[in-house]
């Protein structure tokens, strides 16, 4: 009997549904559309001093629940609302809470780089864990470890094979070469250099203070090679900038930029923009503003199908790793 996400499967699997939160309401569409499922009906509001409230308006008992909420800008509005809807739905009585988060917000902050310091990423951790999820389902967390900070099943998506079939598609030919804009990159980078079979590069940097970097040294030849930058998250686009600027200096012909995260703050867009970089491409895990879409060099791959396919995997408890290898 095939697997209807509405109904159950009649083999004692309950029905799925799809709860959205309001960081991304396009990707979840999307992917309630490559689910042939709809959303399920409820309300987030705001009380006049801001204080999120939260309505389911179906029925959950004892269902497989999904709730996708990213927790980008604004973040701690974003996480109070994940918390919120994953405690409603706890208190209706589902019977499995799953918590898809494409973004994880805080994961930068995974460890103490200083005396005093809080490890944010876990704090969070702890947060979604107490609301009540009962696993989680997010994509190329900022560090791997992040993982182990939770103490509930967690599968970590990656954006790699949606990217190989968009660098097949606009970059076909010889001389592409991967290259990571820093050294705790290096894994992505072989990761993807071995998808695409090419070559990878290096870019040393120091960075002096948050959201500057100084790109050093190209560690790797680079002359006359068609260069594609790979990394998680860009913020402020500096390291990207700068990664670019060295590379073509170093005798690259052309840099692209494959960034899962785009969360292009401030005056980051503008930055791309006035860069040398040839494109920038970034996923739909964090809605892109209207500056992103109409920049000319900047793109957005659609990760719905991705997740949606994992969202069903996991409804049907079947591999989701499977889907990367």
């Amino acid at each position: 009997m095939p697997f209807d996400a509405r109904d159950g499967d009649g083999r004692g699997r309950p029905a799925m549904k799809l709860v959205a939160g309001n960081s991304n309401r396009p990707l979840a569409d999307a992917i309630c559309a490559c689910l042939k499922l709809p959303p399920t009906k409820g309300q987030v509001k705001r009380f006049a001093d801001m204080e999120i409230f939260v309505e389911i308006q179906e029925n959950v008992r004892g269902q497989d629940v999904f709730v996708l909420q990213s927790t980008s800008f604004p973040v701690n509005d974003n996480l109070m609302e994940l918390l919120i809807l994953i405690d409603a739905l706890k208190r209706a009585s589902a019977g499995r809470i799953t918590a898809v988060i494409p973004y994880y917000g805080y994961a930068r902050q995974d460890r103490k780089p200083g005396p005093r310091t809080p490890i944010s990423a876990k704090l969070v951790a702890n947060l979604i864990e107490r609301a009540g999820a009962d696993r989680v389902l997010t994509l190329d967390l900022h560090a791997g470890q992040i993982q182990g900070f939770f103490d509930i099943p967690t599968d970590n998506l990656f954006a790699a094979p949606v990217m190989v079939r968009d660098i097949q598609e606009h970059h076909k030919g010889d001389n592409l070469m991967v290259v990571s804009p820093d050294v705790g990159g290096v894994v992505r980078a072989r990761a993807l250099a071995k998808r695409i079979e090419a070559p990878i590069a290096i870019c040393d940097k120091r960075r002096d203070r948050p959201g500057e970097s100084e790109v050093m040294h190209v560690i790797g030849s680079v002359k006359g090679k068609r260069c594609i930058l790979i990394d998680d998250i860009v913020d402020s686009g500096g390291t990207l900038v700068n990664a670019a600027n060295a590379l073509l200096q170093h005798g690259a012909v052309e840099v692209m930029a494959y960034i899962t995260h785009g969360v292009l703050s401030g005056g980051a867009v503008s930055r791309v923009q006035n860069s040398r970089l040839k494109s920038l491409v970034i996923t739909d895990s964090i809605q892109p503003t209207a500056a992103i879409l109409a920049a000319e060099n900047i793109r957005v791959l659609s990760i719905a199908p991705l997740i949606g396919e994992a969202v069903l995997r996991t409804a049907r408890e079947e591999s989701v790793s499977s889907l990367f290898y």
